[in-house]
């Protein structure tokens, strides 16, 4: 039986993100994403609520869990008795940061190898940090997160409500 993790902060969940868990959990029989503590940023959500939006997100998965977690990925991959790391590849930047932390992390687990996944070219531009600067920046997000992601920004913020009650968006009323 086949068993991987794909970590990530998921804050906030994209479509891109679950093409590439679609896409995994065909791969291998078990698929846990693991929603890590990522200290060095300011998350939007909460770990509990990005826990409970994946959670709802791949219920109808067969094999797909999620879990949070803290601390080193290895020490989690070993926890869960995976043996692979699933990691998504946007571009040739991604790759440039994400090879020397799969050799770091086979360094400190070697029963525990990195694949990567080359993102669909419609979701190559979406990254969680891009959304938050667009939600910002009062742009439209509706197309780069799932729509129970988009529902769930309107509780965070102000100029979501204010576009789901029929207001406007980027200073353009919407039909």
């Amino acid at each position: 039986m086949s068993k991987a993790v794909f970590p990530g902060s998921f804050d906030p969940v994209t479509v891109g993100h679950m093409d590439l868990i679609q896409r995994a959990s065909r791969i291998y029989d078990e698929l846990i994403i693991g929603v890590l503590v990522n200290v060095s940023k300011k998350p939007l959500g909460t770990l509990e609520e990005r826990v409970a939006l994946l959670q709802e997100l791949v219920r109808d998965m067969p094999g797909v869990t999620v879990q949070p977690f803290s601390g080193l990925l290895v020490d989690f991959v070993q926890e869960t008795g995976a043996s692979v790391i699933v990691r998504g590849l946007r571009t040739a930047a991604d790759f440039e940061y994400e090879l020397p932390l799969a050799q770091a992390n086979r360094h400190l687990n070697n029963q525990a190898d990195t694949v990567f996944l080359a993102t669909a070219p419609e979701y190559s531009y979406i990254s969680s940090s891009g959304v938050k600067e667009i939600l910002e920046f009062h742009g439209d997000i509706r197309d780069m997160v799932p729509d129970s992601v988009y529902q769930w920004l309107h509780a965070k913020s102000k100029y979501v409500q204010e576009d789901l009650q029929g207001g406007t968006y980027a200073g353009k009323q919407q039909n």
